[in-house]
């Protein structure tokens, strides 16, 4: 078959342009099947006081990684107060979700929510008081392991509804983690 000039070329390019396609997917299926091999984050979780907690550490790099924090109410209906409350609430209304870091691990940055902040009434209190959407709410600490050892994270949140009234709040709770040089672990509950 006689092909012209331009047409033996734009073959020469769809060609082209094709193996580099399949080159590019078989580098992403390779990059895939490695990053699927990869371990999972450590995890741990426990149930207090109306609200299931979860914790990971993400992005570790030795000595850095993130501390992500998942406060999950159990109840429908109920809200988290916000990381910026003052630790005895407003007016002692309400109790901050915090999240501190001791031992082999240091905080490297500051606490952040993935929910926006609104306000909300309470009978009997002048001052509005900051709360985040009911439901669950991710925050994130940035870490530096500060050489291996034990650390411990130190949780406090206290949940409420504008109907069901609040849960007992929590303050210190301790999850224990151990820093080695693979990285860090957390203890068995």
């Amino acid at each position: 078959m006689n092909l012209s000039p331009r047409t033996k070329h734009s073959r020469k390019a769809r060609t082209a342009v094709a193996l580099l396609c399949l080159a590019a997917l078989t580098a992403c299926g390779e990059q895939s099947a490695e990053g699927s091999a990869a371990a999972p984050p450590p995890t741990s979780n426990f149930s207090e006081n109306g609200v299931t907690v979860t914790l990971s550490v993400t992005d570790w790099h030795a000595p850095n990684g993130t501390l992500t924090a998942v406060f999950t109410p159990e109840e429908k209906g109920f809200h988290l107060y916000s990381t910026e409350l003052p630790l005895t609430g407003i007016e002692g209304v309400g109790r901050p979700t915090a999240v501190a870091v001791t031992g082999a691990l240091k905080a490297d940055g500051k606490l952040t929510a993935a929910a926006d902040v609104r306000t909300i009434s309470v009978p009997g209190v002048d001052a509005p008081v900051p709360v985040y959407p009911d439901g669950p709410v991710t925050t994130t600490l940035p870490i530096r392991a500060d050489g291996n050892g034990d650390a411990t994270v130190l949780l406090g949140y206290a949940s409420c509804s504008t109907e069901q009234g609040c849960t007992i709040p929590v303050a210190d709770r301790p999850v224990h983690l151990r820093i080695t040089d693979d990285g860090p672990t957390f203890a068995a509950h």
